[in-house]
């Protein structure tokens, strides 16, 4: 089963436990997330599965958008509210305005220190393994980059946000930085995310919903057409030709479809200099992302078809 979910994460879960549970939902045992969200977060989680996986690698540096609340007066050991409070109680006492011009310094290019309740390794060993056992953290700070981060509304000691920020960038970490730029302190009391890379919140299903689609026998997800092509282009799957919308498409004949899925270099039309473009064999059978090599000529880097034998078995494309 080849294509691309974006499953809306319930608070509680971790990144894995989903990719375990749609697993089990579809039958298919190659799925990957693109993307982690921590287990208090929710939101958008696109998911790859099949050879849709090989995909991934074009995702490592995808912008993510995000809301949530931020609660000023007290830092907690993780940088979120599922830590233990950290140092005194104090109490804000400036300003809507005073809060936005604080969250501005850290718009742009930052140096941010990971939370040490995190997945980064420190000799090979996750932070938050260390930090389980009360051992010292010392993560070294990384360069992100901070598109937005705008304070919405402050009522009480609550902050409500939104951002977007660069892969890599922990929101946790912002809140907790903003708390210590203020000097008293803040974490992160709940985030949702809204997108990720081209993937919207609105183009989600929940588990629950996802279930529900493949229980019904006479869904649209397990009619005979889609079933035989081992393609899915319907929701709740993201449509192949909506993905990377960065590469240009382009639609391939049967003859450069057979060579480009046996890894053969194709002549395709001039795509105003494009360096890597989305190869399809009719309307949504993504065949391969292809490397220009020179002029016209483009070699197959990622394949996601399996060469002639799969033409032959499926010779209507979608």
């Amino acid at each position: 089963m080849d294509g691309v979910l974006v499953i809306d994460k319930a608070a509680g879960m971790t990144s894995h436990d989903v990719v375990a549970r749609v697993r089990r939902i579809t039958g298919e045992r190659s799925v990957g997330h693109l993307g982690t969200l921590d287990p208090m977060a929710t939101g958008a989680l696109p998911l790859v599965l099949g050879r849709f996986t090989r995909l991934a690698q074009f995702y490592n540096a995808s912008e993510k958008a995000y809301e949530g609340t931020i609660r000023l007066g007290f830092a907690t050991d993780t940088y979120d509210a599922e830590g233990q409070p950290v140092g005194y109680m104090n109490r804000y006492s400036g300003t809507l305005d005073d809060l936005r011009v604080a969250a501005a310094r850290f718009v742009g290019n930052i140096e941010q220190v990971p939370p040490p309740f995190s997945a980064k390794k420190i000799a090979g060993v996750p932070a938050y393994k260390l930090a389980r056992k009360k051992r010292d953290v010392e993560l070294k700070p990384v360069q992100v980059y901070v598109k937005r981060f705008e304070i919405l509304s402050l009522g009480g000691d609550c902050a409500s946000f939104q951002a977007e920020v660069s892969s890599g960038t922990y929101v946790r970490s912002l809140a907790h930085d903003l708390g210590r730029e203020l000097g008293i302190g803040a974490h992160l009391k709940d985030l949702r995310r809204g997108r990720s890379a081209e993937f919207d919140i609105c183009d989600a299903v929940s588990l629950t919903d996802l279930a529900a689609i493949f229980a019904e026998s006479n869904a649209i997800l397990h009619n005979t057409h889609y079933r035989t092509l081992n393609i899915w282009a319907e929701p709740p799957f993201i449509h192949p030709r909506s993905i990377l919308p960065e590469f240009p498409a382009v639609t391939i004949t049967d003859e450069q479809a057979s060579l480009i899925s046996n890894g053969r270099a194709v002549n395709l039309a001039e795509l105003s200099g494009a360096p890597l473009v989305k190869v399809f064999w009719g309307r949504a059978r993504l065949v391969a992302i292809a490397r220009r090599v020179a002029g016209t000529l483009f070699h197959p880097q990622v394949v996601l078809m399996s060469g002639a034998a799969e033409l032959e078995k499926h010779n209507q494309p979608v």
